[in-house]
C-alpha cells in the first residue's frame, strides 16, 4: 500500500538555532514523501536569522534558506491567520515548530491562537495531528516547565534541542544536520544519512 505523499507546516521562531530550522527544511525539500511544506517565520525569527545566519529581510527567505528556490516550501506571513493550515478542515499532517521560543511555546499551551503559527498549532492539537515543539532554552523556569507539560497533555511532542555526541560530530552543521534528522524520523520520515546507534548485540 503507497502513502499519501505529506502535507506539512514548519515554523521558526525567535529562539538560537535557526541553522537547525534551516537543515530541516533542506531536507524536507529533497524528501520525495513529502509534496507540501508550508513555512512561517516569525517577526523573532527573522531578527534571530539576521545575526545567526546573515540573512535580512524577509522577502526570499526561502530562497536564502536552501540556496535556491523550491516549488514545494511557500511562506505564509505570521499574520495571515486566513491561510488554509489556520483551518482544521484543510489536509495537514502535522507541524514543525524549530527552532520554539518560549514564547511561542506559552501561546501554544495556553490556546492564545493569535498568530498563524499559534493558530496552526492549535488546530494540530485540536485535530490530533502531530507537532512537534523543538523548545531552545536553559535553564527552564518553572513556567516554561508547566507549560512544557500544558502542551504534552494536549497532544504534543517536546523535543528539546540537544543535539547529540555519539556520533562524534565534525562541526555544527553535522550537529543540526543529525538533530532534523531525528526530528524527521519522529513524524514518519527517517532519513537515509542519519546516524543509527548500534550498541550491543
Amino acid at each position: 500500500m503507497t502513502r499519501e505523499p505529506l502535507n506539512l507546516t514548519v515554523a521558526m521562531t525567535g529562539a538560537s538555532g535557526a541553522v537547525f530550522g534551516q537543515h530541516l527544511l533542506q531536507a524536507l525539500h529533497v524528501d520525495p514523501r513529502v509534496s507540501h511544506v508550508h513555512f512561517i517565520a516569525s517577526d523573532g525569527a527573522l531578527r534571530v536569522l539576521a545575526e545567526e545566519l546573515r540573512f535580512s529581510g524577509r522577502n526570499n527567505l526561502i530562497e536564502k534558506l536552501l540556496g535556491h528556490p523550491s516549488g514545494k516550501i511557500h511562506q505564509h506571513a505570521e499574520s495571515d491567520i486566513g491561510a488554509a493550515i489556520a483551518s482544521g478542515s484543510y489536509p495537514s499532517n502535522g507541524m514543525i515548530v524549530m527552532p520554539c521560543s518560549m514564547g511561542t511555546l506559552a501561546a501554544i499551551a495556553n490556546g492564545l491562537a493569535q498568530t498563524l503559527i499559534e493558530r496552526s498549532a492549535d488546530v494540530c492539537l485540536k485535530e490530533r495531528r502531530s507537532l512537534v515543539l523543538c523548545v531552545r532554552e536553559t535553564p527552564f523556569n518553572k513556567i516554561h516547565l508547566r507549560n512544557m507539560t500544558l502542551a504534552a497533555d494536549a497532544g504534543a511532542t517536546i523535543f528539546p534541542m540537544i543535539p547529540a555526541f555519539y556520533n562524534h560530530p565534525t562541526d555544527s552543521t553535522e550537529m543540526a544536520k543529525q538533530f532534523a534528522a531525528r526530528v524527521l524520523a519522529h513524524v514518519g520520515l527517517p532519513q537515509s544519512g542519519a546516524y543509527i546507534w548500534k550498541g550491543d548485540v
